[in-house]
């Protein structure tokens, strides 16, 4: 079977979060060499509108209409590289930024998803202390929540709940603190960090990676946020906590999904270049994916 092609696109979008570092994602990965690891081409950068830190009245998000705008604009950039026959590599930003990675596959028909975080994502406006998107993504990419970015295009959900795999979550007590609706009364196939541990870690991979590759979906989109890594190893992210997955399982990861010959793309997140000044991080991450990507 022959490598993937890989295209990378700039997403540098914190409308969903805060403009505190995340923007500069791209320049970092690609200053510690990503793009020349994977042979990728660069395939442009997509601007976010200005960021509002006012939260929107009828829908309790931060920048609502911004992040719908943005979602179709990033989808057309992504669907571009898809009809290259090309994978996608989105650098962004924050978590919001999923809703554009999705929206292209959408267009096309039916694909699944490996949702790879330390997070559920899945808070509604209500519950979100602070109305940030990236903290309700999953949610709002299985078709909860305002219409403005959950119906784009008329399309929602931009993927079923059926056709997810929740990935290294472990934030279940924090989310259930706060009210976030629960993740657990999904459909969504749940594989949280203690979940993994108690199975083994290749008997968990092979789980989702079967639930991922049935034949009625056309493929695999895989979110990567840098906090479903071990805070040991991933200090660079806004909302720490304790655990996580090493710098080698998220390779695991990543190589059993190129080489199942279904990858669609993959976009990374909420790494922030702020708290990582000398770079150390951002070369072991982009190490990290380069070698899932090309094994």
């Amino acid at each position: 079977m022959a490598r993937p092609r890989y295209a990378i696109v700039e997403a540098p979008s914190v409308l969903g979060l805060f403009p505190k570092g995340v923007e500069r994602l791209p320049e970092a990965l690609l200053g510690a060499g990503l793009a020349d690891r994977l042979g990728a081409r660069r395939a442009g950068r997509v601007e976010p509108p200005p960021y509002d830190p006012r939260r929107d009245p009828p829908t309790g998000l931060l920048n609502p209409a911004g992040i719908a705008a943005y979602s179709t604009a990033l989808a057309d950039a992504v669907g571009l590289v898809c009809g290259a026959g090309e994978v996608p590599v989105v650098l962004g930003g924050d978590c919001s930024i999923l809703l554009g990675c999705l929206l292209p596959l959408r267009r096309r028909g039916r694909f699944g998803l490996l949702f790879l975080d330390g997070h559920a994502d899945f808070y509604q406006p209500e519950a979100e202390p602070n109305g940030e998107a990236a903290s309700m993504d999953l949610a709002l990419a299985t078709g909860r929540g305002p219409a403005v970015i959950t119906d784009l295009e008329g399309l929602r959900p931009l993927v079923r709940d059926e056709d997810v795999v929740a990935f290294g979550i472990r934030d279940g007590e924090e989310a259930a603190n706060f009210g976030s609706q629960r993740i657990e009364d999904s459909g969504i196939e749940l594989l949280d960090l203690a979940a993994i541990r108690q199975a083994g870690f290749d008997a968990a991979l092979e789980r989702a990676l079967d639930w991922l590759t049935r034949p009625e979906l056309f493929g695999v989109w895989v979110h990567l946020d840098a906090d479903v890594l071990d805070d040991a190893v991933m200090p660079a992210v806004d909302y720490r906590m304790p655990g996580g997955l090493s710098f080698d399982e998220l390779a695991t990861v990543l190589a059993a999904v190129a080489a199942s010959g279904r990858l669609a793309g993959i976009d990374i997140t909420i790494f922030n270049p702020a708290l990582d000044p000398d770079g150390t991080i951002a070369a072991a991450f982009s190490d990290a994916i380069a070698r899932g990507l090309r094994s």
